[in-house]
């Protein structure tokens, strides 16, 4: 497995990472998607993919370092899936580790994120993974 931080304008970011992005964010289209990587790069948004060794994209980050009061410097993600038909193959494993690695690196003191409380199978995966859950998240829709 080779894994892989893609740099705005990265053609792989549409061609590779946006298909294995679709199956988490169905919402998004092609243009949507790139003027949320233009606009939220200045936010600290990058995304990371993960390919087999065939090239085929396997998983997909999206990520950001954090500064706040709560934290002090944390890495949060954004985005994290793995492709359907690569799942329970350890690509989510490899993606997180490789954050951790950047969140080691930056100083952060934690690596966060959130899941929707129907991804049940993902919360299994992140109490393998030996993350707890430290907060609830609230949201009021805005029409």
């Amino acid at each position: 497995m080779k894994i892989i931080d893609l740099e705005p304008g990265d053609a792989r970011l549409t061609a590779d990472l946006l298909p294995v992005l679709l199956e988490l964010r169905p919402h998004l289209t092609e243009e949507l998607f790139l003027e949320i990587v233009m606009e939220a790069r200045g936010q600290g948004l990058r995304f990371t993919a993960a390919y087999d060794a065939d090239g085929v994209c396997m998983g997909a980050a999206g990520w950001r370092i954090v500064v706040n009061t709560s934290m002090v410097r944390s890495l949060y993600v954004d985005d994290l899936v793995t492709a359907a038909a690569a799942r329970s193959a350890g690509v989510g494993h490899e993606l997180l580790a490789h954050l951790e690695r950047h969140a080691l690196a930056a100083g952060c003191t934690a690596l966060t994120l959130e899941s929707g409380t129907q991804r049940t199978d993902a919360h299994r995966f992140y109490f393998r993974e030996r993350m707890a859950v430290t907060a609830f998240s609230f949201e009021k829709p805005l029409h």
